[in-house]
């Protein structure tokens, strides 16, 4: 995990919630992590780590995430057992 990794970790869970994250920047983190990313349906992204499946919306037409996105992101890095 690089450094650009860490600080997209650092900013996934920090508080409060940042509205601002690029998507493209958590996908290379969940990468990074070891995760297996897969297309879905529209703008869905399938996303497999250490067990864990989740399903998360790719925002659009904007590039950054909401804060709810970035909520269950962090409910799910912390069931995969990640921490910043």
């Amino acid at each position: 995990m690089n450094n650009k990794h860490r600080k997209t970790l650092h900013a996934v869970f920090t508080d409060p919630v940042s509205p601002n994250i690029a998507w493209a920047d958590i996908e290379s983190l969940l990468r990074a992590l070891g995760a297996e990313l897969s297309e879905g349906r529209g703008s869905r992204v399938r996303v497999e780590l250490k067990g864990m499946l989740a399903v998360f919306h790719r925002p659009h037409p904007l590039p950054t995430t909401d804060k709810g996105a970035v909520k269950s992101l962090r409910r799910f890095l912390k069931n995969a057992g990640v921490k910043p």
